[in-house]
């Protein structure tokens, strides 16, 4: 079986890097989302503190090189840039699921980042059925093993649903994680992984403690998507039939970042679709505490090493500092009170999930 973890870490790497796994009538929701504009700031650009704190480190800025990969060569390798690239930045970084190194304790160094990334905030990943079946001390072993600052716990049942041989069976999934909060000793943080978190679902995770939420929305990658595609590499046309008609399934990241504001979560991270500085300036004026950037980052890194995926990030800076100065926000606490206008899609699920009002600030 590890041996086709591994093959399948590979095969996902591949197909994020190069292949056409975007959703494909469906955007995160950023483009419905419009800040106000302010000619009187009263700040100076050059002074603008982009800083937040998560997991009690500070971020220099509020953004994640996103949870990926792990569990063979070739992701070891990009997980070692892409973590020396959040060090250098000030950034936090998601190690991809664990799953493979606890069945074959051989490919750990594929997630070991930390001599690249000593002060950087590393997050541990472990799928949720996984971590329902493991052992608190298992999982804290797993977690300590790559010092990691926190551990994610991913949900992903509509990628498993079409993943041949994939997961079926969630039941006990909140159990599992009331079960980690209460006992890891470390921050627990729930994500989804391209489906998006409802507002129901958000309000039973804070029930049984849960601080830290990645909404992982609709609108960037489709992890059915992915799916779908190595389904059809495999000559599983059942899989890839059903992967075809759910391409698009989930909820859009915006909607889950404004929806999920109002309960009470220590930090809300928004991945899923993040492309630019203004997605993030607005993903932070819906309530998030930082951005989440995956397949653009992989993407950059593939296409041009280092210097291009620095350059990506030099791109998303200058866009977000933009975003705030001319919103007159001299730091992220100042951007979340922002004033912005709603529109489209978005505006239905914040009044018809939600019951929002779908302006304003700080919500």
């Amino acid at each position: 079986m590890s041996n086709d973890i591994e093959q399948r870490k590979a095969e996902h790497l591949a197909l994020c890097a190069t292949g056409d796994v975007g959703f494909r009538n469906r955007t995160p929701g950023f483009d419905q989302v419009r800040l106000v504009h302010n000619a009187l700031p009263e700040l100076d650009a050059d002074r603008i503190d982009t800083s937040t704190v998560l997991f009690g480190k500070k971020l220099r800025a509020p953004i994640l090189i996103a949870a990926m990969t792990g569990g063979a060569e070739v992701a070891g390798r990009v997980n070692r840039a892409l973590a020396s690239v959040a060090e250098a930045r000030g950034y936090a970084f998601g190690l991809g699921s664990q799953r493979a190194m606890h069945v074959r304790s051989g490919i750990r160094h594929t997630y070991d980042v930390r001599d690249v990334a000593p002060s950087t905030v590393v997050m541990g990943n472990l799928g949720l059925v996984q971590a329902r079946q493991m052992t608190t001390a298992q999982v804290r072993a797993l977690i300590d093993d790559v010092g990691a600052d926190a551990l994610c716990i991913h949900t992903n049942p509509s990628q498993e649903l079409v993943q041949p041989g994939g997961e079926r069976d969630f039941r006990g999934g909140l159990a599992a994680i009331a079960r980690l909060v209460s006992e890891l000793g470390k921050p627990v943080l729930v994500k989804e992984v391209g489906s998006g978190i409802s507002p129901e679902v958000a309000a039973r995770l804070r029930s049984v403690g849960v601080a830290y939420l990645d909404v992982s929305g609709a609108g960037g990658t489709s992890w059915v998507g992915v799916e779908t595609l190595r389904a059809g590499e495999l000559g599983d046309e059942k899989a890839r039939s059903l992967g075809e008609a759910f391409w698009d399934w989930g909820i859009p990241t915006a909607a889950c970042v404004a929806l999920s504001a109002p309960l009470g979560f220590e930090a809300i991270l928004a991945t899923g679709g993040v492309s630019t500085g203004l997605d993030v300036a607005k993903a932070l004026a819906l309530g998030a505490t930082a951005a989440g950037i995956a397949r653009p980052a992989l993407r950059a890194f593939h296409t041009g090493g280092l210097d291009a995926l620095n350059a990506l990030f030099d791109r998303i800076e200058g866009e977000l500092r933009a975003a705030m100065f001319l919103t007159g926000s001299g730091n992220v606490g100042a951007l979340r009170r922002a004033p912005r206008i709603v529109s489209g899609e978005l505006a239905s699920w914040l009044q018809q999930i939600g019951g929002q009002p779908v302006n304003g600030g700080e919500t």
